[in-house]
């Protein structure tokens, strides 16, 4: 999403007139769009930012934007007086108020009411400009694959997380700006194109009668010239057999479902308000396995979380070990401020929290290499991303990584046939065969 967020205000910038440069001695606006799934991203963003304090003392005509989860959906008052060298402070997904300050130091717009008005216009054009959306310059006809979020927030407040109180509520966009963003994206040169949501199953949920995702995945299934979508992250309580089915006959949509687990005892899934037992989670990956074949299966997990036992520990390494899914997501738990996880004892020692989460990785690495050792002498549909050194990089539809070596072709953006001749728990290497 962070990505997502951070080429739309490059867009922006550049319908202004600006260009990207990587050496931010050299910039005059910069922008630190922000993480704080946990702490240790959100004191990366601090770090960052205050290593960007001198550059600003030394030129203050520079425009410096503090944007995302650090800001949030609320005052920014507490950071305006924490860090008053910022000049905007933007929350999550929105430039408008960089754009409307830089029009007006342009000249654009005069400070006081005039400038309320234009930052007000700046909101409503940006919104409704979503449907021309223009990928930066140094991305345009680079990217294959891009990421359209189609429902911003979450309604859901798992006890572990700060998204709801960073993103606000759930937001959905509506079917025809989505779709009009994907044709602007392919005309761009995408390829495949990830749909993404806090929950992105809960699409249209906030919508009365709205349209849901399997709808969705319907409505923009033939975009012309778009390989493949994929969407994420899920949540199991959503997961519908209506979605399953669109999966498993929309030939564009991949075999690969992302939808977390976090734990694998129900104490524990109690404990964090997920609204799920075990038990539910291992019929929901039967269904998923059932009604979509040749799928491919991510999950979350959360080590760690206050009161974790050992026994609730192994209930969760136990479960991987049972299922074999393709992918495991393993993060220590971090308390987030104003969460009800952040009142409670965070009482396992960090050293046993990354002897957990080392357990599962270990354990996770097992798994896969067993899973792609399988395709061993297969051929898979690989759509091609770059080149990586000498060979060739890019995902099947169960988003396996490929590698390949081809000096007589270019494959970039291209759909290649690759006989698997390595296969490791991370990646596979073959040679292409058409």
């Amino acid at each position: 999403m962070n990505v997502a967020d951070s080429q739309r205000v490059a867009s922006e910038l550049e319908k202004l007139g600006y260009r990207a440069t990587r050496e931010p001695e050299f910039a005059d606006v910069i922008v630190l769009n922000t993480c704080v799934v946990r702490q240790s991203a959100e004191d990366k963003a601090y770090s960052r930012l205050m290593s960007l304090k001198p550059l600003k003392a030394e030129r203050p005509e520079l425009v410096l934007g503090l944007m995302g989860c650090l800001v949030g959906v609320r005052n920014p008052a507490p950071l305006q007086q924490r860090f008053p060298f910022v000049d905007v402070f933007l929350p999550p997904s929105d430039p408008a108020k960089l754009v409307a300050l830089l029009r007006s130091r342009n000249g654009h717009a005069a400070r006081g009411e005039d400038f309320e008005i234009e930052q007000a216009e700046t909101e409503t054009r940006y919104r409704l400009q979503d449907a021309d959306f223009v990928l930066p310059a140094h991305e345009r006809g680079a990217l294959v694959s891009a990421h359209v979020p189609i429902i911003y927030g979450c309604n859901h407040v798992c006890t572990f997380c700060v998204i709801p109180y960073r993103r606000g509520k759930e937001r959905s966009r509506s079917v025809g700006e989505i779709a009009a963003e994907m044709r602007a994206l392919v005309s761009q040169d995408v390829k495949e194109i990830t749909l993404l949501g806090q929950i992105v199953d809960r699409y249209g949920y906030d919508v009365d009668d709205g349209p849901r995702l399997p709808n969705l995945l319907r409505a923009i299934h033939d975009v012309e010239g778009l390989e493949r979508i994929r969407f994420l992250t899920s949540h199991p309580l959503y997961m519908t057999d209506e979605l399953l089915d669109a999966v498993a006959e929309l030939p564009k949509v991949c075999e690969h479902i992302e939808v977390p687990v976090q734990a694998g005892d129900d104490q524990v899934l109690k404990q964090m308000k997920r609204g799920y037992a075990v038990d539910d989670y291992r019929a929901l990956i039967a269904r998923i396995r059932a009604r979509v074949p040749n799928v491919s299966i991510a999950t979350d997990i959360i080590v760690g979380m206050p009161g974790e036992t050992e026994r609730q520990f192994m209930g969760t390494y136990d479960l991987l070990k049972e299922l074999e899914l393709d992918v495991a997501h393993v993060a220590m738990f971090s308390p987030r401020p104003n969460t009800v996880a952040a009142r409670w004892a965070d009482d396992v020692p960090p050293e046993e929290k990354e002897r957990r989460r080392k357990a599962v990785d270990d354990l996770q690495a097992e798994i896969v290499a067993k899973i792609n050792g399988k395709f061993l002498g297969q051929t898979v549909e690989v759509l091609v991303e770059e080149k990586a050194k000498q060979r060739w990089k890019g995902r099947t539809r169960n988003n396996k990584l490929v590698f390949f070596e081809d000096e007589t072709h270019d494959w970039k953006g291209q759909l290649a046939q690759v006989k698997i001749e390595w296969t490791g728990p991370w990646s596979m290497i073959g040679i292409a065969v058409s």
